[in-house]
C-alpha cells in the first residue's frame, strides 16, 4: 500500500512496472543490464482515485498518458534499477498528489482606475500617431 495522501492509498498491484535497457552513455554496464524503469498506472480504472482526480490526474499527464488512460512513466537518470524505481514511483505520487489539490476558483475582478486610464491614454497616443498619416487633399 501507497499513501498518497489521507485519504488516497494506492494498491501496489495497481502499478505494473517493467524493466529495460537505459538509452545513452554508460559502455558496457548499459548493454547488458535493464535498469531503466517503465512505471504504468491505469488513472482511468483505478478504484483508489475519486473521479475528478483521475480525471485531472489524466490532464496533467498531458503526452504521458496514453487513450486508454494509462499513464506511462520512465526513469533512467540512474545507474541502479533500485534508484529508477523509487524515483518513477515518486514522480508518480508527486503527480497524484498534485491533482488531488482541488484547482482555485477564478473570482471576477474589474479593472483598476489605473489600468483605465493607461489604455485610454494609449488609444488616444495611437490615434493621435494615425490621424498624422491621413492624407488631406490640398495641403500641396
Amino acid at each position: 500500500m501507497i499513501r498518497v495522501t489521507e485519504t488516497i492509498v494506492l494498491d501496489d498491484a495497481e502499478i505494473e512496472e517493467s524493466f529495460v535497457r537505459a538509452s545513452g552513455p554508460g559502455g558496457q554496464h548499459v548493454n547488458t543490464t535493464s535498469t531503466a524503469v517503465q512505471l504504468r498506472f491505469d488513472a482511468r480504472r483505478s478504484p483508489s482515485l475519486p473521479n475528478d482526480v483521475a480525471i485531472r490526474l489524466l490532464h496533467l499527464a498531458g503526452a504521458r498518458a496514453t487513450d486508454d488512460g494509462v499513464i506511462v512513466l520512465i526513469a533512467q537518470s540512474h545507474r541502479s534499477q533500485k534508484r529508477n524505481r523509487e524515483e518513477a514511483l515518486e514522480r508518480l505520487v508527486a503527480m497524484i498528489r498534485e491533482a488531488a489539490a482541488p484547482p482555485k476558483k477564478r473570482r471576477a475582478t474589474k479593472p483598476t482606475l489605473g489600468s483605465k486610464l493607461r489604455r485610454l491614454e494609449a488609444k488616444k497616443s495611437r490615434a493621435g500617431v494615425k490621424s498624422l498619416r491621413r492624407d488631406r487633399p490640398g495641403m500641396d
